[in-house]
């Protein structure tokens, strides 16, 4: 095969057409797999199949260069599923005496290695410090708790796979390592889910149990359901030490937040005030800001609201007239998206520049609903070119107005109650009203009353509840506050000072901005599942009424009671307590999780070990509400960075980089690709879902269109090798099942090489040291070399945390290095009688450092082949390859020999330019003879060093020299190579002119139509240039490739037949 570049083994294969059945399962054969010429003719006829297919693949590329974007370029046949079916106990180790099945099957290959890993305690770091490479270095890191209601989804994947090859190469050099298991207790989302489960099996409300009760029923669903996250984990092969497991619910966590939340309070950075919220009506709750989606609208756009009877119209700008008090037909009128708030406004203001208004400075307007009079002020931060230039002033429902609400001194009006329905200072005819049917009251009064002004298409940002779907209200709430500037400073001044680094750098100035105009964090949520907040209202100092209620904080009742007398001068036994009934925002307790999963506020030994940590990595859209935060919580409980390092992965996307969405139907579940799912399942999940019915029916379509026939089965190191294969550190990652599947069939090829490779070596084979092993001909120098210079770059990916450059290495030393030319070159050489001692040696060593070298990217896989090679004598093997030694550039350095690198370079030029000129003539069994000839003596020499595996890989027979100067021979074809060098293929006696002249003109004529077709059509939209004209001089130089050979036929045809050479 050509020494092709890498995307050319990757087309895109944007259709999968596997049939019906995507589970053809069979158990694994126990009986050896039969020898001799049956084997070899099967070889032959699949080899001579590949060959025809690839050859049609390259007509099809350059034919279907028109096709549309959604069309299949190639059909995906189901593979047969081989089951491992040997007893084996949980963390037995897995029985690998068999023979290997005859092609690769993730679900054989992946079957009991993750329990043995576990149960030997190879991801315990006890374990690495007995490791005989044991470098002294730890190294630690945290998985990013998941939510424990929810399944992983595509970017959990992702990072798991960055993670887990990460730590699995500090492992394999010998760091002791400790990534830490997790998961979040998710106060929202879980509460959510139990609320539902039990109006669903019981016709329960929440409020009509408990609070005790209630989390009883919580904790139960935990204990049933909970575990299920941890499962894909270990699914996806993440190599956590789960002795060291962590809940933010469990013992060690609540103590952690509590300890938290009183130093905070003790050191003045956490207060009690009435500010705005976020609010969710549904939820009846707080939310954070990462859970408002802002959903823009580009006009009026109707959408669902819970509660609300109809569609609610959006995105439309109502105009309103306040009149000016005095002034009969004065008036100032203001536009606004949200008529519901005007009985809460307090005021109207304008720029004070603004010529319009300047004669109204001072005068009063108005209100025109009731009647009341309110103040007409100036502000900058008015925007006069912005509709009329006014704006009313509601400082109770927006952020923006309570600022302004502030500067002037002006009261606000609360006129939205919690459950989103007008309050009492509405008046009778909305108090109770749901807030939007109250919109269109309000509306239809301001007509009635003359003030109405227009209404029109409007566009905005609509806050969205990620959680319940509501649309966010901003209310005056009493709440838990965290002052964050004093702490974020210090996060900016980390970053300046070079002890904080992100990976990319870019996201610095995201970091910086963030904290040098960050507000104070709510930490208050009116739930019950989750922290609840240790903090105690004094009820006889309310009682005093004061104006102002009294709290104290705690880490126990007690505790708060020995503060409350202190500052109440009374006995603490007399005092009556409340607490807080709210909990803590479930990213309080996840800023803490570096450090209270090490033991915090204890001094444990892992603390102590393994704190900070090394690295932190997860989605760059958790840089400012996770990453941020557990910078500045930490930074002032411990007084250290939780971590000095972040490594931050874009968000994926689907094929067409758009976002992923239920909505669209392009969700991926990694479980779907890892084993496999019919579109009837697929389609069954989005069913299940909470899509409505308009939703659902175009994300149904969508997903009939993208897998008509489901989704293959491609396995674990399939997926995980895809996701690392990308830059995932610079733009967002489009994935594809096509790519994941590619990832699959080259799994096949390193199976189908191992099983080459063991049967070479044979049972009575002995490794040699690699210190020991010489190359024995140029071919094993070549390929020793190619190995030792992947093991640098592999070490150079890993160092630099750059996991593409490491899949690129890999993937071009096994498919392109190993498979495609040292194993095709080698083979003759094995075959001879007697076997040459090299080659075998050659075989073995890139057997096991290729797979060493793989093992953190597909560590199943890689598992499974490495148990079964022989071991070293003398050497104490390693029990697994997941603890064995991970192979340093330094140790292989002896073998690089780039000089011959780049001559063999010179080599797979002359297979490329003959296997070029087989496939034009097509020459399918013949063996040509080759002729070289070159005018550089230093040429003929490196031909010479080749000559046999020249002739081997070009599929060519007998390969020898022209005399510079000679003439070329009678019915033979050319090829210049370069200016010193030309290559001759025999044709004569090969090619019968009659018959293969008519299919050189058929096919030029088909080349000839696609040319002229795509000069006649317009480049589509979104089309490069580049690529029209990369197609165009594709065609044209296959077109002038048939035109020389026709004309080589031709001369055939007029020769007289030579009588030999």
């Amino acid at each position: 095969m050509p020494h092709l570049p890498l995307t050319s083994f990757r087309p895109p294969l944007l259709g999968l057409l596997p049939s019906r059945g995507l589970s053809r399962t069979q158990a694994v054969s126990t009986q050896p797999e039969p020898h001799g010429a049956s084997i070899s003719r099967r070889n032959r006829e699949a080899k001579q199949k590949r060959l025809r297919e690839k050859q049609a693949a390259l007509e099809a590329d350059r034919a279907g260069k028109d096709k549309s974007p959604a069309e299949p370029s190639k059909a995906w046949t189901p593979k047969e599923r081989v089951l491992y079916e040997i007893p084996t106990e949980p963390g037995e180790k897995k029985d690998v005496s068999r023979p290997l099945p005859p092609a690769y099957s993730p679900q054989y290959v992946e079957a009991a290695w993750y329990s043995w890993w576990v149960r030997e305690g190879f991801f315990k770091p006890e374990y690495q410090a007995r490791l005989p490479q044991a470098t002294g270095e730890t190294f630690s890191m945290c998985i990013p708790p998941p939510n424990v209601t929810g399944s992983l989804h595509i970017g959990h994947a992702l990072t798991v796979a960055i993670q887990d090859a990460l730590v699995r190469w500090h492992r394999m050099r010998g760091d002791r390592v400790l990534w830490v298991p997790g998961s979040d207790h998710a106060g929202i989302a879980t509460q959510a889910v139990v609320e539902k489960q039990l109006w669903k099996e019981q016709g329960v409300r929440r409020h009509e149990l408990s609070r005790e009760a209630f989390l009883e029923e919580v904790w139960k669903w935990k204990e049933e359901k909970g575990g299920e996250i941890c499962d894909q984990l270990r699914l996806l092969g993440a190599s956590l030490d789960w002795d060291r497991e962590c809940f933010t619910m469990d013992a060690g966590s609540t103590v952690a937040v509590t300890e938290a939340f009183v130093r905070l309070y003790k050191a003045g950075l956490l207060y009690r005030n009435r500010q705005l919220v976020n609010w969710s009506c549904t939820l009846r709750s707080a939310i954070s800001d990462i859970e408002v989606e802002s959903r823009p609208l580009p006009g009026r756009t109707e959408l669902r609201v819970p509660g609300c009877p109809s569609l609610v119209p959006f995105g439309l700008l109502v105009s309103v007239a306040f009149p000016v008090d005095g002034e009969p037909d004065a008036e100032v009128v203001v536009g606004t998206t949200r008529p519901e708030t005007l009985p809460g406004d307090v005021a109207v203001a304008i720029h004070p520049d603004d010529t319009r208004y300047t004669h109204l400075h001072g005068r009063q307007l108005r209100h025109p609903l009731t009647g009341q009079l309110l103040p007409l002020i100036t502000d900058h931060a008015v925007q006069p070119h912005m509709g009329t230039g006014a704006v009313k002033v509601t400082p109770a429902h927006s952020p923006a107005d309570a600022e302004v609400g502030a500067r002037h001194g002006l009261r606000p009006l609360s006129v939205i109650a919690e459950d989103g329905t007008m309050t009492s200072a509405c008046g009778d005819w909305l108090q109770g009203v749901h807030r939007f049917v109250a919109r269109e009251k309000i509306v239809s009064a301001l007509r009635e009353r003359g003030l109405f002004r227009g209404l029109q298409s409007h566009p905005m940002v609509l806050p969205i509840c990620s959680r319940s779907g509501d649309v966010v209200e901003y209310l005056l709430k009493s709440q838990w506050f965290v002052r964050c500037r004093e702490m974020g400073d210090q996060a900016r001044q980390a970053v300046e000072a070079g002890t904080l680094e992100f990976q990319p750098p870019f996201h610095q100035k995201n970091w910086q901005h963030w904290f040098f105009h960050i507000g104070d964090w709510c930490v208050s949520r009116q739930l019950w599942w989750g922290h609840r907040i240790p903090a105690y209202l004094v009820v006889e100092k309310q009682a005093e009424g004061d104006g102002e209620d009294c709290w104290v904080v705690g880490r126990s009742e007690a505790e708060a009671r020995e503060a409350a007398a202190e500052l109440t001068g009374r006995p603490g036994a007399e005092l009556t307590l409340e607490r807080d009934p709210d909990v803590l925002d479930t990213w309080f307790s996840s800023a803490l999780f570096p450090f209270s999963a090490l033991g915090w506020p204890r001094e444990t030994p892992d603390l102590t070990r393994f704190y900070p940590l090394s690295l932190l990595e997860t989605g760059s859209d958790l840089l400012l509400f996770w990453v941020g935060r557990m910078v500045m919580l930490g930074t002032q409980l411990t007084g250290q960075l939780p971590f000095s390092k972040v490594l931050l992965h874009s968000m994926v996307r689907d094929r067409q980089g758009r976002k992923m969405s239920k909505s669209l139907g392009n969700v991926l579940d990694p479980r779907d690709i890892i084993m496999g799912a019919e579109l009837q399942v697929l389609q069954e999940k989005l069913r299940d879902g909470n899509l409505d019915p308009t939703e659902l029916a175009v994300a149904a379509a969508a997903q009939r269109k993208d897998f008509p026939h489901g989704i293959p089965e491609c396995g674990t190191d399939a997926l995980r090798f895809t996701l690392c294969s990308h830059g995932a550190l610079g733009g967002d990652l489009n994935l594809s099942v096509s790519e994941v599947l590619n990832f699959r069939h080259f799994c096949n090829k390193i199976w189908n090489a191992l099983r080459f490779i063991l049967s070479v070596l044979g049972e009575k084979f002995i490794p040699q040291p690699v210190e020991e092993l010489c190359p024995s001909t140029p071919m094993d120098a070549w390929v020793l070399s190619r190995l030792a210079c992947t093991a640098w770059e592999c070490e150079r990916g890993f160092l630099t945390r750059e996991l593409s450059l490491v899949t690129r290495a890999l993937h071009h030393f096994w498919l392109h290095n190993l498979c495609d030319i040292y194993l095709e070159a080698v083979k003759p050489v094995l075959t001879r009688a007697p076997r040459p001692l090299g080659p075998p040696q050659v075989l073995f060593s890139c057997a096991d450092i290729g797979l060493r070298l793989l093992a953190p990217l597909m560590p199943f896989l890689a598992e499974e082949l490495w148990q079964r090679l022989p071991t070293r004598p003398g050497c104490p093997s390693a029990p697994s390859i997941c603890v064995a030694l991970y192979p340093s550039a330094c140790s292989l350095e002896h073998w690089r020999q780039p000089e011959l690198e780049q001559r063999f370079s010179k080599v797979q030029e002359v297979v490329r330019a003959l296997r070029a000129l087989r496939a034009t003539y097509q020459l399918t069994r013949a063996r040509p003879r080759v002729l070289l000839q070159s005018s550089e003596l230093d040429e003929q020499v490196l031909w010479e060093s080749f000559l046999e595996p020249l002739g081997t890989l070009s599929h060519c027979g007998a390969v020898g020299f022209l005399p510079p100067g000679s003439a070329a021979p009678s019915g033979w074809v050319q090829a210049p190579l370069s200016d010193t060098t030309q290559v001759f293929m025999e044709l004569q006696g090969l090619v019968d002119p009659h018959t293969h002249l008519p299919l050189l003109v058929a096919r030029r004529q088909k080349l000839q139509k696609q040319l002229e077709g795509l000069l006649a059509r317009t480049p589509s939209q979104g089309e490069a240039d580049t690529q029209r004209q990369q197609r165009l001089s594709s065609l044209q130089m296959e077109l002038s490739k048939l035109d020389k050979a026709a004309s080589h036929l031709q001369q055939l045809l007029e020769e007289p037949q030579p009588q030999g050479l």
